[in-house]
């Protein structure tokens, strides 16, 4: 199932009270994101990942009706790098918790103590 801005208001509105309170946290949010990527800074959320500007250099391409090479021109676009979390999270190598946030910190000690166990 893709989760879609809707999606994500509906998964939002019960912890929040009400869906035009989600909705205005929702777009609250990506609006934050997008204005700092527009601006050129990183936002980075802990345990979920880092949305960063990357600057594509000009190139050469091929333009493929009529075969003529045209330049295309230097361009900064977003990239996003999930934290491992979130990576261990889709893989399936940590299980999501039954209850609160599954990006959230360990409690200080745990990962120690997992790694010395292991």
């Amino acid at each position: 199932m893709n989760v879609n801005k809707n999606t994500l208001v509906d998964r939002v509105a019960p912890q929040l009270g009400s869906r035009r309170a989600a909705a205005e946290a929702v777009e609250v949010v990506l609006d934050t994101i997008a204005r700092a990527l527009a601006e050129g800074n990183s936002v980075s959320v802990t345990g979920f990942g880092t949305f960063e500007p990357a600057q594509h250099a000009s190139r050469l391409a091929r333009n493929p009706q009529t075969g003529d090479r045209v330049t295309i021109p230097a361009r900064r676009v977003p990239r996003f790098r999930p934290h491992q979390r979130l990576k261990d999270l889709t893989d399936g190598r940590r299980a999501l918790p039954e209850a609160g946030s599954s990006i959230r910190k360990d409690p200080k000690g745990t990962r120690a103590a997992a790694r010395d166990a292991a």
